[in-house]
């Protein structure tokens, strides 16, 4: 059984009416059809096959969200020595505004924590004022621009959360809802 089977099983974590289950390649069609919708520039199959493949040794950790059978959103996030990237989250975008990033949002973050990340790291289109908002509300702060990052035409935010591992960090989960 690997890491991600035991700290995670399908349907185990459920929030108003969101399960969350580790990303699996019986994924991939209702994954595709949310990331061609939400991204210029969209990973391929072959790419998420290979993350899933990562995540399946604990090199990486990628799970979907659902409601009602209906895959609803996705994240993911890799380790690196004492640090965690989030790699990719999308909500569909006909679902977006209800919570559901947020909610994967907290699911990696709580990841990283078990794994014993101290820091956090992303990168953000720079015209994705919405997505800043909700990553500043989780203790993200910008720490740098990444020029010509997406499609060589538009700019990255970077952003780092630091010391995640700290009582203070917990109490700002915690004041968020903690995921719920």
């Amino acid at each position: 059984m690997s890491i991600v089977s035991r700290l995670l099983k399908p349907s185990s974590q459920e929030s108003h009416g969101l399960s969350i289950e580790p990303m699996r390649r019986r994924h991939l069609g209702d994954i595709l059809k949310i990331e061609e919708r939400v991204y210029p520039k969209p990973w391929t199959s072959g790419v998420f096959s290979s993350e899933i493949d990562l995540a399946r040794r604990g090199e990486r950790f990628y799970i979907v969200a659902k409601e009602k059978n209906q895959l609803v959103g996705y994240a993911g996030l890799m380790f690196m020595v004492d640090e965690a990237h989030i790699s990719n989250i999308a909500v569909d975008p006909q679902r977006r505004r209800e919570g559901i990033g947020k909610y994967l949002l907290f699911q990696l973050i709580e990841q990283a924590i078990v794994r014993g990340a101290q820091a956090l790291t992303l990168e953000v289109r720079a015209s994705n004022t919405s997505a800043h908002a909700l990553y500043r509300i989780f203790g993200f702060a910008p720490a740098g621009i990444r020029q010509r990052y997406y499609e060589n035409t538009e700019d990255a935010l970077v952003m780092w959360a630091h010391d995640i591992q700290s009582t203070e960090y917990r109490l700002r989960l915690n004041a968020l809802g903690g995921g719920q």
